[in-house]
């Protein structure tokens, strides 16, 4: 699923020089850059005029950026700065709130979010901003009809890269493969930065892999790095489709290069399932280095820990971890993740509703196909497993 690790690539690396922009960009999509005439540094704006409260709302919302594009928590930390600057100058403002929200949601406090971003769209209706974050925390929080109506008002407001990556994947979670390639389609022409290209074409290229067109996927990957040679999402695309296609040592060489430059779990994982397949030894150190940084920075993640501790560790733990992210965000991945943990802690009966909640959308994804296989087999049901699933690269196809 395109968390928020989602709609956490909505982020693009556009946003590292920090310059100054509007705030009519969703703090989680892409934003579209309209620099000062001077080119002058949000930074330095701010220090010659500290009491503009906007400003520091967009800062906070750029370190928000700054922290999944990084895969750095401690910039949650300089957002929940910011933003409380921006509060105590003008609190209740629609551009406060909406950074608030966005601060929320990359902690994975999605009701939360959602809170502050219905309160951001009270005070301006008009918030094409607000609108982003809300439609990706109701999509989180399983809510996929309210998340919709966000992605629909969000196309009336501002129609763009960011509206149309939205309304691809709201396309897709109900199973609508073509309109979901429709939309990225959109977004790939109605970009101009080259971040924002590459994110298009990155799209592209996993509703290729995870329809199982290797090919297609891989020259989609090709052309995103082509118009943005720094973007680690292609390399980790290309990563996959070597790795899927037996590539095992071209794999590994080019999950070095990525985890090197955004050592992001979900990369991690997937370079230490890519060793396992080539019968080396994974090192999750740096692995579980990163979920403490995550747990230190206030980000909440049962979702990843749930994930990984069923495919590669105590399945107990697992449902420990499924169970608390399905509390608090029941969503399709979650109800997915808690059937996974339930049936690999030998409770496939247990399992059997959640994998059902899973596919309940007609989501086309063959991870969650093969789980609920799984599941349903283990109770004697006649199903048949995807042979062209590989079970032992489960992190590969996730969506990032």
């Amino acid at each position: 699923m395109r968390s928020l690790a989602v709609l956490a690539g909505l982020a693009l690396l556009g946003a590292m020089a920090f310059t100054i922009f509007s705030f009519s960009a969703a703090p989680s999509e892409a934003p579209v850059a309209q620099a000062a005439p001077a080119a002058e540094t949000l930074q330095e704006r701010l220090r010659r005029l500290p009491g503009d409260h906007r400003g520091w709302a967009e800062l906070a919302s750029q370190y928000v950026d700054q922290a999944r594009i990084t895969g750095d928590p401690s910039y949650y930390t300089k957002a929940e700065g910011a933003i409380a600057t921006a509060a105590k100058l003008r609190a209740g403002d629609d551009a406060v709130l909406t950074g608030q929200a966005a601060l929320a949601a990359g902690r994975h406090e999605f009701a939360d979010a959602v809170r502050l971003a219905e309160r951001a769209v009270s005070v301006n209706p008009y918030g094409a901003a607000a609108y982003g974050v809300l439609a990706d925390a109701r999509t989180q929080l399983g809510d996929l009809r309210g998340a919709r109506r966000a992605v629909d008002r969000m196309m009336d407001l501002r129609p763009g890269v960011a509206a149309f990556a939205r309304a691809s994947y709201a396309a897709e979670l109900r199973g609508d493969l073509a309109g979901a390639r429709k939309y990225l389609e959109m977004a790939e022409d109605d970009a101009w930065s080259p971040a924002d290209v590459a994110y298009a074409r990155y799209y592209l290229g996993e509703l290729a892999l995870h329809s199982g067109d290797l090919a297609t996927a891989a020259d989609w990957y090709a052309k995103a790095l082509q118009a943005y040679p720094a973007y680690p999402p292609a390399l980790a695309g290309q990563a996959r489709t070597a790795a899927l296609s037996g590539r095992l040592t071209e794999a590994l060489t080019l999950y070095d290069t990525v985890v090197e430059r955004l050592p992001l779990p979900q990369y991690l994982i997937e370079q230490g399932e890519t060793r396992i397949k080539a019968g080396q030894a994974p090192d999750w150190t740096l692995l579980r280095a990163q979920r403490k940084l995550f747990q230190a920075a206030g980000v909440r993640d049962d979702l990843t820990w749930a994930e990984f501790e069923a495919d590669h560790g105590d399945p107990a733990s697992a449902v420990e971890h499924a169970r608390a992210e399905y509390a608090r965000n029941p969503n399709l991945v979650a109800a997915d993740a808690l059937a996974w943990a339930l049936f690999k802690a030998g409770r496939p009966a247990d399992a059997l509703p959640y994998a059902k909640k899973a596919t309940a959308t007609g989501w086309r994804n063959p991870l969650l196909t093969y789980h609920r296989a799984r599941i349903e087999q283990a109770l004697g049901r006649p199903v048949k497993v995807d042979a062209g699933f590989d079970p032992t690269l489960p992190a590969l196809a996730r969506f990032s």
